[in-house]
């Protein structure tokens, strides 16, 4: 039997425009695949949980966070301090306070006309 050994695949990750690693070619992103894998997850509960994922690729990617855990823990740290930001200047933008009454108010005027 002759098995072929080709070059190592390609690791299906994808940066979009706005910095987000994305697996496969899916809305997946590494962040979900590593928290998840992190917490105990398997490929195969992962290709479960996102059916837009090939199990193939899960491997890989999983490949690849096992042999590059500094570089992605760096990237998740960046993703944690933007998701940060955002949901700050979100608060400023979007006052939280209140919204549950101003919610009700909004449901029960509504519900009268």
């Amino acid at each position: 039997m002759n098995l072929a050994l080709e070059q190592p695949e390609k690791v299906p990750l994808s940066a979009a425009s706005d910095g987000v690693i994305r697996v496969g070619g899916t809305r997946v992103t590494l962040e979900t695949v590593a928290e998840a894998f992190r917490e105990g997850a398997t490929a195969e509960e992962l290709v479960q949980q996102y059916p837009s994922l090939a199990l193939a690729d899960v491997y890989l990617v999983l490949g690849y966070l096992l042999r590059h855990d500094a570089e992605v823990t760096t990237y998740l740290g960046q993703r944690a301090e933007q998701r940060k930001t955002i949901h700050s200047d979100n608060e400023r933008r979007f006052d939280p306070e209140g919204i549950r009454a101003r919610l009700l108010a909004r449901r029960a005027r509504i519900a009268t006309h």
